[in-house]
């Protein structure tokens, strides 16, 4: 039974559905990991990789917000998984490139591929109008939960 409050939603019901919706996209990501063999934190790496090519540890660092030592150890495990490689960077001696080998351009391209599958089947047949109304009530409940996140 749906809870109203005053004629409206009770807004426990909407938290609920996106508690919900949550799990199934956590259990999602974890089928996609399992497949892999890959753990989050390397998906989200590669998933930048996707995004800027061959970066360094230190951009990889920022863009995941984390510590140059945390992307040493996703890199180390995904250079052991054959999905990178190290390579001298063009410019800067004292760097280092994080490249795809073929097997992490593959995935890369599976995460892209089934990224945008998902999208279509989600929200491909919702009218343009509902889509806007729903992206810009999740962005702004995003920002809100980050806000408050930062408090706690």
């Amino acid at each position: 039974m749906v809870k109203y409050v005053h004629d409206m939603l009770a807004p426990t019901v909407v938290v609920d559905r996106v508690l919900h919706l949550a799990t199934l996209v956590q259990a999602d990501l974890a089928r996609f990991e399992r497949e892999q063999g890959l753990t989050t934190s390397r998906v989200h790496l590669l998933w930048v990789l996707g995004e800027t090519g061959p970066t360094t540890q230190q951009a990889l660092a920022r863009a995941l917000g984390v510590t140059p030592r945390n992307v040493t150890g996703l890199v180390d495990g995904l250079v052991a998984s054959a999905h990178v490689t190290r390579e001298p960077h063009p410019d800067d001696r004292r760097a280092t490139l994080v490249t795809p080998t073929l097997l992490g351009s593959r995935t890369i391209a599976d995460m892209v591929t089934s990224h945008a599958d998902l999208a279509q089947r989600l929200f491909g047949d919702v009218p343009a109008a509902r889509l806007t109304t729903f992206s810009e009530v999740l962005e702004e409940t995003t920002s809100r939960f980050a806000r408050l996140m930062e408090k706690a």
